[in-house]
């Protein structure tokens, strides 16, 4: 790469800190501003969803490198190297999580109330004692999968990547490469057992906990198929916005815009379906603790048309879409896409947290504060990734683009 080039994406770079940092700013201002108007239960509500829908995005988005390592695909090169990039945020999202025991008061409509022997489970201090292990042996595990991803990369890359790593990191032996390699695999095996128990344990707590009454072992796993698909909508996004940024110098092609069309094409339906036996069972059943939690979402309004127009989003029109082969190679429609996917499974949580906690979607000037910490959050995740890839420039442009 000319050092021209270089330039310009160091200051395309800076563009993106200063743009989101005041997204960052208009985000912080919006929560203080919604408690000193004591609308604490509405600054801390939407605060919860977007630390489940942001943090769940990074555990999903660094889940797509792993599955591509163990799997050892080929494919998927630059891909991985983007996906990476989302570990950035999980400090981000652990301090979230402790900033999230200050609203406690405000999330927990079990608290003071009888839980016919469910104390034990259904207490603050085991609550947020267990979540808070959890949450550090997930990220810790992917930490030390990217730690190694970079330390590989060293050995398998040629051009700049090993100037600029080499620089960051260190100097290795090249004979290290398959050391490497083989602690890559083992911990990015820690990691999707981590992510299955973790954000399945983070789903009861946080969500399902709202109705302390309603039960379902399929919770769980919902939750963490509708993360892995917010993750690949993630890495599509980040994709799209480096390819249409840095055209012919990036790494990627429109057959890796395919592959993973197809990817996030399978895990719509599997989200769907998933949705659809969780309502199926409920039905099936007909147990009145769990009838009232279909029907709070399914008959009552505004929830019966806020779950239309997520079912909408999330599955009818990125499925529909994605039937064309052609549209999978397009990045802008991909972007296009993979975002009203997202924003339909951000509303997914409100819906599942909302009831309970009386969440009121109808007030202009309340949705004004929402949007503002909503991109708050937004902008926390972009400046993360963009961090990250700023530090390791070669894991976007192409290694024969030789920096000068």
């Amino acid at each position: 790469m000319t050092t021209q080039n270089a330039n310009g994406s160091i200051a395309k770079t800076r563009s993106v800190f200063w743009i989101f940092s005041l997204f960052v700013l208009a985000g912080i201002g919006g929560f203080l501003l919604l408690l000193s108007f004591r609308q604490y239960e509405r600054a801390w509500q939407i605060y919860l969803v977007n630390f489940l829908f942001w943090s769940a995005v990074a555990q999903g988005g660094l889940l797509f490198s792993m599955v591509m390592h163990i799997t050892k695909a080929r494919w998927s090169r630059a891909l991985e190297n983007l996906s990476e990039a989302f570990v950035a945020f999980f400090p981000i999202s652990f301090i979230l999580f402790l900033v999230l025991f200050l609203g406690r008061e405000h999330l927990f409509p079990w608290l003071n109330q009888d839980l016919h022997g469910k104390e034990v489970w259904l207490n603050l201090p085991f609550l947020f004692t267990r979540d808070l292990v959890g949450l550090l042996i997930l990220y810790g595990s992917g930490f030390a999968y990217c730690h190694y991803a970079v330390k590989s990369k060293i050995h398998t890359e040629g051009g700049g990547l090993i100037r600029s790593v080499l620089k960051k990191t260190g100097v290795y032996r090249p004979e290290d490469r398959e050391h490497y390699q083989r602690r890559m695999t083992v911990t990015a095996i820690v990691y999707l057992f981590a992510y299955a128990w973790v954000l399945t344990l983070i789903s009861f707590d946080l969500v399902m906990s709202m109705d302390p009454h309603f039960i379902s072992t399929l919770f769980g796993g919902y939750f963490f198929i509708k993360a892995f698909y917010i993750g690949l909508g993630g890495v599509i996004i980040t994709a799209s916005v480096v390819s249409l940024t840095y055209g012919d110098e990036s790494q990627l092609k429109p057959a890796h815009f395919h592959d993973i069309g197809k990817l996030f094409f399978a895990f719509c339906v599997v989200w769907a379906y998933f949705l659809y036996a969780q309502v199926l069972v409920i039905w099936y059943g007909n147990v009145p603790e769990d009838a009232h939690y279909l029907l709070n979402r399914f008959i009552s309004q505004p929830w019966k048309m806020l779950l239309a127009f997520i079912f909408v989003a999330a599955f009818v029109i990125p499925f529909l879409s994605l039937l064309n082969m052609k549209a999978k190679t397009k990045p802008r429609l991909m972007l296009l896409l993979c975002s009203l996917a997202m924003l339909g499974i951000w509303l997914d949580n409100l819906l599942l947290i909302g009831p309970p906690l009386k969440f009121d979607i109808s007030s202009l000037a309340l949705q004004l504060f929402d949007l503002l910490i909503s991109l708050g959050f937004l902008g926390l995740m972009v400046m993360a990734v963009a961090y990250f890839l700023s530090l390791f420039p070669e894991l976007v442009l192409k290694a024969d683009m030789k920096v000068s």
